[in-house]
């Protein structure tokens, strides 16, 4: 199966990769315009956190799917799915190369493979399974999964609520597993039939490069920068929410937890979350991965990525 993302380019890797400034050589040498892969970039207000392209950047390359909403405002898969393909059209009706470029590897997969959407919601089911949880608890709710589904039962953490609830709201509409439905999505191509690039440090210097960015966050004024949201829209979204510091910072704003402790959970999150996101890229055949050290130039790495 063909579509129109087979022959863009990406530039993924963890958080604090170094991404940005690669991108910017990167797409002036293909003559690209970017397309932001980041799920968190599309909020207005949320700069600091999601280490926005300066606005130099942006007047000097063109960027897409940037501050397109507001962070009460959800947005899904299937809504940056149908947003992108329209940037990639526009892109190439203007003579130049999408560059895709951001660190969401759910956005990535869904891209290079499609992806399952299987049926909607059902609020009903979702309302009758969160009232058995308060009477039985999660686990018995997973042990019905590993009962119907015992390969989804497997990858799912059995306090994962919302993808147990999802895995058996899918069962009881289809009358088959998703795990099943989800199997022709899992096929990728060979990393040289495409243009995905992962930028990949030794795990001990992408620690220290978060660590040092998420100090530089706070000197920047993330917490103003929060609490100004707060201010302005009362409450972040269900989708804003789940951006990395973000909960953290809310906690200390509301809940009265120390600057210090909130600092020091964001950096272990942000790291946890860096691990998960190496996991992801190493699960798709399509990536190839540039290494990177602190010696290395922009110039360096863009060149690496362009030979043939």
């Amino acid at each position: 199966m063909t579509t129109i993302f087979d022959d863009c380019w990406f530039l993924s890797g963890p958080t604090a990769s170094g991404k940005t400034s690669i991108a910017m050589r990167l797409a002036e040498r293909i003559n690209a315009e970017i397309i932001s892969m980041d799920s968190m970039a599309i909020y207005r207000g949320m700069d600091i956190g999601t280490a926005k392209p300066p606005a130099e950047m942006r007047n000097r390359i063109p960027h897409h799917l940037i501050d397109i909403l507001d962070p009460n405002e959800l947005y899904s898969v299937s809504d940056y799915l149908a947003d992108a393909e329209r940037c990639v059209r526009e892109i190439r009706e203007r003579g130049r190369e999408p560059l895709f470029v951001g660190g969401t590897p759910l956005y990535l997969k869904a891209m290079l493979r499609g992806m399952f959407e299987g049926p909607p919601a059902d609020e009903t089911f979702r309302e009758e399974v969160a009232a058995e949880i308060d009477r039985v608890g999660i686990e018995a709710l997973h042990e019905r999964l590993e009962l119907v589904d015992p390969l989804s039962a497997s990858k799912i953490h059995p306090n994962d609520v919302r993808r147990i609830i999802r895995a058996l709201e899918v069962y009881r509409a289809t009358g088959e597993p998703i795990s099943h439905q989800q199997m022709q999505f899992d096929e990728g191509r060979p990393a040289e039939e495409a243009r995905v690039f992962v930028l990949s440090w030794p795990r001990a210097d992408l620690h220290v490069r978060i660590n040092n960015r998420v100090d530089q966050m706070f000197a920047d004024g993330f917490v103003d920068e929060v609490r100004t949201l707060l201010e302005k829209h009362a409450t972040l979204g269900k989708t804003a929410r789940q951006a990395v510091g973000y909960a953290e910072v809310v906690a200390h704003i509301q809940d009265g937890v120390d600057y210090d402790e909130t600092v020091q959970r964001t950096k272990t999150r942000t790291r946890q979350f860096a691990k998960r996101q190496d996991t992801w890229f190493r699960s798709l055949s399509e990536c190839r991965f540039i290494a990177r050290s602190d010696g290395d130039t922009v110039e360096a790495i863009a060149e690496q990525i362009l030979k043939p």
